[in-house]
């Protein structure tokens, strides 16, 4: 079974650092791309920052400058290094990606991972 898997959230103070990591598994034939969303309570998910094949990530107005997102294509992984965050940071963040199981396959389905989360607080 396809599976995305995150780590690297916890506590941090503002103007702090994280590094956030997000593993695809399973049977995969292509992932056409991977990128992390975040909800906070009480708002709705939203984009943070997204890695598409062949395009220059595209981030969020709000992280642009402080996030960078990176991908290791032969380890089916993404990352997210997050610099100078502030307290509007706090999320539950999710890893997503656009898989495609097999070649024949007509679309890429959309994964998501469980959540890992950032606390920004002194």
């Amino acid at each position: 079974q396809v599976q995305l898997v995150e780590s690297g959230g916890g506590l941090v103070q503002p103007g702090g650092s994280l590094r956030l990591s997000c593993a695809a598994s399973g049977s995969i034939f292509s992932i056409r791309a991977m990128g992390w969303y975040r909800q906070a309570p009480g708002k709705q998910r939203e984009l943070v920052a997204t890695g598409t094949s062949g395009r220059n990530p595209t981030y969020a107005d709000s992280v642009k400058g402080r996030f960078t997102l990176s991908r290791d294509v032969a380890k089916n992984m993404v990352y997210l290094q997050m610099n100078s965050l502030k307290p509007e940071d706090t999320a539950v963040y999710y890893c997503n990606a656009q898989m495609k199981k097999y070649y024949s396959s007509t679309y890429y389905d959309d994964y998501w991972g469980q959540g890992t989360q950032v606390t920004v607080s002194s």
